[in-house]
């Protein structure tokens, strides 16, 4: 085997498994922690997830102040006028309790609390100078795997792009996951955030920074979604479910976060961000597409994804094999509700629209350069056509 260096990064520290969420206070106790910030979105605090934690952290001798307003897909202005309160109050760690879109802003208004101006000053790659206020990750879906990455996804409201803070300095000090916590998760978010952990795990499985170590991880998130997430959408109490699906977005997480992610997101973002399709269902969508695009860079993986997702390929060609994982991907999307088509989420869409997308895609450099198959403009444009 060739030597080879394999950098690999995760949080400070995860702790998993059903109950977790009380060893929260201990954990901001660890980080010399005694007021903290609450980072969440309406939904949350509708289901008394928010009331739930605030009760524990009182209950434990510590300062509680809420955020609760983070918007999905969050724009730019939202996180800078809420830094603010980040720089004023002198918290001690911040948590975020949610989906991608907490914890992600989360994330910014740590680096916000020790950096000056606003989060677009810091987009790209390792632009932020210094590590802000600690984080806790409370993930309540599973998908984002935002608990063990070192991104944080914002929209930029003029030009309707997302755009993306990396930075080691907002890798979360502690990930808790808590599969309880995902038990109020509906059908329809449980789906589309089960597909994003999907798409993590089949992008980083077969991206050009892929590593035996990410291999790993991304081969058996894809089996434990691959297995648990029908349940999870339609039987949604069922706890052994989302503990499975829970385990598979962590895994996902955690190969996304060294290996990287490739072209299924830089297609999802330009789409999410110019039209407003939620991340879940614009990665869902056109996850197959891509991957039938992508195949042919490495036949050999694409047929393993094929038997990672419970896929019968014995006799079968390694093409053959192949495309099964494209069919595997999209019998899922069927049983759990989410489209394959982008009209039938976007009325009179067609090339015209398509044409506005291509730039957004082909800009982003961290993501395309990181796809098994080289795609140029007019390839892109071909897949989002199919997707049609």
């Amino acid at each position: 085997m060739q030597t080879e260096i394999y950098p690999f990064r995760n949080p400070g520290q995860i702790i998993f498994g059903a109950g977790a969420l009380m060893k929260l206070p201990h954990e901001i106790k660890a980080l010399n922690g005694k007021k903290v910030l609450v980072v969440t979105d309406p939904g949350i605090a509708s289901v008394g997830l928010l009331d739930r934690v605030v009760k524990l952290l009182k209950q434990n001798d510590l300062l509680v102040d809420t955020y609760a307003e983070v918007k999905p897909e969050p724009p730019v202005s939202s996180l800078d006028s809420c830094a603010a309160k980040v720089r004023e109050n002198r918290y001690d760690v911040i948590v975020g309790l949610g989906g991608g879109s907490a914890i992600d802003v989360a994330k910014g208004l740590s680096v916000l609390s020790a950096n000056p101006g606003v989060i677009s000053d810091y987009f790209g790659i390792e632009q932020v100078p210094c590590k802000g206020l600690p984080i806790i990750a409370l993930p309540t879906t599973s998908g984002t795997g935002a608990e063990v990455t070192a991104n944080a996804v914002f929209v930029e409201e003029t030009s309707k792009v997302k755009m993306t803070v990396q930075s080691r300095h907002i890798i979360p000090d502690v990930a808790i996951v808590d599969p309880e916590l995902t038990l109020s998760c509906p059908p329809a978010l449980t789906a589309a955030t089960g597909l994003d952990a999907l798409a993590h795990a089949i992008e980083s499985y077969t991206a050009q920074k892929a590593t035996p170590i990410t291999e790993m991880y991304a081969l058996e998130a894809i089996k434990y979604i691959s297995r648990y997430l029908r349940k999870a959408t339609y039987d949604g109490k069922n706890l052994e479910a989302r503990t499975g699906m829970s385990l598979g977005s962590l895994l996902a997480g955690v190969s996304l976060a060294n290996a990287g992610i490739n072209a299924v997101h830089a297609m999802a973002h330009s789409l999410g961000g110019r039209f407003g399709v939620s991340h879940g269902v614009a990665n869902g969508l056109l996850l197959s597409y891509v991957m039938e695009y992508n195949m042919m860079a490495d036949l050999e993986k694409f047929a393993t994804i094929a038997r990672a997702m419970g896929e019968n390929v014995a006799g079968l060609t390694l093409r053959e094999a192949a495309i099964k994982a494209v069919d595997s991907v999209r019998s899922l999307c069927i049983d759990v509700n989410i489209p394959l088509k982008i009209s039938s989420l976007i009325p009179g869409f067609g090339r015209r629209e398509v044409q506005e997308l291509i730039p957004g895609v082909m800009s982003n450099v961290r993501c395309m350069s990181n796809n098994p198959r080289v795609l140029t403009a007019q390839e892109v444009e071909a897949i989002y056509m199919n997707a049609i």
